[in-house]
């Protein structure tokens, strides 16, 4: 974007309506999951909340923005969301440059999360699949993994839902096409969802 736009009445004035249009839609979307997944957000952070007390551990994978939302939000397990606190188990599966390359390159791409189920998902431990369609490949056979060795199954997911919201045990879907404000709704769910499981967590 030019420079020459900051002297630009007309075009400046309509760049910031986009601003506000975006701002707006996001806003929109937010009140629409309060409204929409209220419950299903409760659940999953009692699921991850009785898992963690258990000494089980957070697995969490995705792709692209959805790898980001999944290395965001294991951070704040293991360190801290806001109540200071032991640390908590959590594993992106999207940070080992040298695990994903060789699962890809001996096994397909459709497996760099499941090998990783596979080796370090025990029962009683909770999967997180991230996915903003809702149709991943690797996600979900992923989550079919998880299924299979006795893990929980959480999905974040947009659109519809997806194939990915029929295979776990609790959904949480942003009914929007639009990508960007899907993952924005998807770190701000995982945000509520590290808040309650500290404040569970801080109680027992």
């Amino acid at each position: 974007m030019s420079r020459e736009l900051l002297n630009n009445e007309v075009n400046f004035k309509k760049a910031e309506a986009h601003v506000a249009a975006s701002l707006q839609e996001g806003a929109d979307l937010r009140l629409k999951v309060a409204g929409n997944c209220g419950r299903q957000i409760v659940e999953a952070a009692v699921l991850i909340g009785d898992c963690l007390a258990a000494a089980g551990k957070l697995l969490l994978f995705g792709n692209g923005g959805s790898a980001a939302d999944a290395q965001h939000l294991a951070a704040e397990f293991v360190g801290r969301f806001v109540v200071e606190r032991l640390g908590l188990p959590a594993i992106a599966l999207t940070t080992d440059s040298s695990i994903l390359t060789a699962v890809a390159n001996d096994y397909g791409f459709e497996r760099v999360f499941a090998r990783q189920i596979e080796a370090l998902g025990r029962p009683g431990d909770v999967a997180i699949g991230i996915s903003t369609s809702g149709n991943s490949p690797n996600v979900i056979e992923a989550v079919n993994k998880a299924k299979k060795q006795n893990l929980k199954t959480i999905g974040l997911v947009g659109k519809d839902g997806g194939a990915l919201a029929r295979c776990v045990d609790i959904a949480i879907t942003v009914s929007s096409t639009n990508t960007a404000r899907v993952q924005e709704c998807h770190i701000a769910i995982g945000h509520i969802l590290c808040e309650l499981v500290e404040n569970e967590l801080s109680e027992k």
